[in-house]
Parts: structure tokens; C-alpha cells; sequence
């Protein structure tokens, strides 16, 4: 068996505006190009083109019912080394969404993944009592939804539709793509 490194120590805070051309660049180095494919989660074998962009991000930070964590390295000036998109549920108790969830892929098998799925389900409580995490993902990307249903998620059994023709979601380079929804009940701690 082999043996993972321990986790980082890592800070994590909301992200702001200034923060915003950093996470775009976190986002695209983790899954788009041939920059990621320095990493695992890359998606250079499905789509082309971008996967945010600065306005999509800013519509998040400015959002009343969302946030972007961002995980921070302080051994590297506080650079982010990784990020997610979290939304409000309807209610307390419902799932909230999680989504753009990238790492540095210099850094991935680290983890820097798990330290900060971890902090934004505890933020995902804090703020909003939500009862579940829930994601989409490209129905094609098995390895990744593997790796997910070994940290607790479960597909639900819902598809929704890649939106083609969009290309603020980047380019398909096949036309069955498609994302499956997975969802992972909240740790509850006494």
C-alpha cells in the first residue's frame, strides 16, 4: 500500500473580488489544457476551451447565497492551491451545491482536495444547516466519481444535460456528454 502524504497545512477563507483572476486561473490549470494534464482531474480529453471565467466567478463572490473557499498555502505566501463554489440549499437541512471544485495540479494526491471538501462542508453547516453536499459531474469521468464515492458520495441516479452550444463551458470534443448528480450526507458531530 502507499503511503499519502500527510495534509497540508493549509488556511481557507471566503474568496473576494481581488481573489477572482487567481480562481480562474486555479479552475482552468486543474481541468483544462495541456497544463492539466500535470494532474488527474484534467478534462483536455473531453472538452477545449475555458471552464469559467471571471465573470462567472465574480457572479458567485457577489452571490448573497453562495461563496468560493479558497484553500491557502501560507508556506507560499498564501497563494491559492485550491477552491470550490458552494450554494445555499432551500432550507435548512437541504444540499447544498458543491461545484468548481479544483486543486493546484502540482499539488493534487496531497491532500489538499480532502482538507478542503472537509472545511466546506463544516462552512456549508455553519452557514446554512445544510443536511447533504451535492455535485455534478461529467458522467464520462468514472475515475473522478470513483474517487468521490470513496469520500461518501452517491449518485442519486439523476442526469442532467452538458450544456452544448455554450462555450462558456467549454468546447466538447464528443457529444455525449453529460453530468451525473452524486450527493454526500453532512458528518453530524455531537
Amino acid at each position: 500500500m502507499t503511503e499519502r502524504p500527510p495534509a497540508p497545512d493549509l488556511r481557507v477563507r471566503p474568496a473576494g473580488h481581488d481573489d477572482v483572476p487567481a480562481v480562474v486561473a486555479l479552475v482552468e490549470s486543474a481541468y483544462r489544457g495541456e497544463a492539466s494534464r500535470a494532474g488527474w482531474t484534467t478534462e483536455a480529453d473531453l472538452l477545449d476551451g475555458q471552464r469559467t471565467d471571471e465573470a462567472a466567478v465574480a457572479a458567485v463572490v457577489d452571490a448573497p447565497d453562495a461563496l468560493v473557499l479558497l484553500a491557502l498555502d501560507p508556506a507560499d505566501d498564501g497563494a491559492p492551491v485550491g477552491c470550490c463554489e458552494l450554494r445555499a440549499g432551500a432550507g435548512a437541512g437541504a444540499a447544498a451545491y458543491f461545484g468548481m471544485f479544483a486543486v493546484d495540479p502540482a499539488r493534487q494526491g496531497r491532500g489538499t482536495g480532502r482538507f478542503l471538501l472537509t472545511a466546506a462542508e463544516a462552512e456549508a453547516v455553519r452557514r446554512w444547516g445544510a443536511g447533504a453536499l451535492e455535485m455534478t459531474v461529467i458522467a464520462q469521468r468514472t475515475d473522478l466519481i470513483a474517487w468521490y464515492e470513496r469520500l461518501g458520495f452517491r449518485a442519486t441516479g439523476e442526469r442532467r444535460p452538458f450544456p452544448h452550444g455554450d462555450e462558456r463551458f467549454g468546447l466538447p470534443r464528443r457529444d455525449d456528454l453529460e453530468f451525473t448528480v452524486l450527493r454526500r450526507p453532512v458528518a453530524r458531530t455531537a
